[in-house]
């Protein structure tokens, strides 16, 4: 969805505060795509905030479906968007500050906000470090790929590399009681 920035960029600084539809409908990054399950329409403002900068605030409910990164069950994982950004108007800008500004504004391309791409950068921003389905995952079998947390495999526990027995031996004799 794209929002006409001329009205705040003119002479009469109008602001915008819109109510529009969200319309991502998955999130794609390098380590792969992931459905949005289900979303609220983005409130949006945009105000002229002096010297050629906008300020953008607005919110936006987001459900994304995750994988737990320890059993690859599905995750549902929310995002409640809320953020304040300045911005420079990139008009006539040196290439050096158009470098350091590209990340920042690659969602306003002239007089136009793509309110898409702004929330893609606010959910890059909240998206977690590690999603779980539960605190005490038990994850997968790494020999025959089971999920641990729904019962115990037959596979043979392996145990540790014979190599490292020394270092188990280290470790046994010196345990503080």
């Amino acid at each position: 969805m794209l929002l006409n920035l001329s009205g705040v960029l003119s002479e009469q600084h109008q602001p915008i505060d819109e109510i529009v539809p969200c319309q991502v409908e998955e999130f794609r990054v390098n380590s792969g795509v992931y459905p949005v399950v289900s979303k609220k329409d983005a409130h949006i403002r945009v105000a002229y905030a002096g010297e050629r900068k906008l300020r953008i605030t607005g919110t936006c409910d987001l459900t994304i479906e995750i994988p737990c990164d320890r059993c690859l069950q599905a995750v549902l994982v929310e995002f409640a968007l809320d953020f304040e950004r300045e911005i420079k108007n990139s008009g006539a800008e040196t290439g050096s500050e158009k470098t350091d500004q590209l990340d920042e504004n690659n969602y306003i391309d002239g007089y136009f906000l793509d309110v898409d791409k702004l929330l893609y950068n606010e959910i890059l921003v909240g998206w977690p470090m590690k999603v779980l389905c539960s605190e005490d995952c038990k994850g997968i079998c790494s020999v025959c790929g089971q999920n641990l947390n729904e019962g115990a495999c037959d596979c043979e526990d392996t145990g540790l590399d014979p190599r490292m027995s020394v270092i188990r031996d280290v470790f046994k004799n010196f345990k503080e009681v």
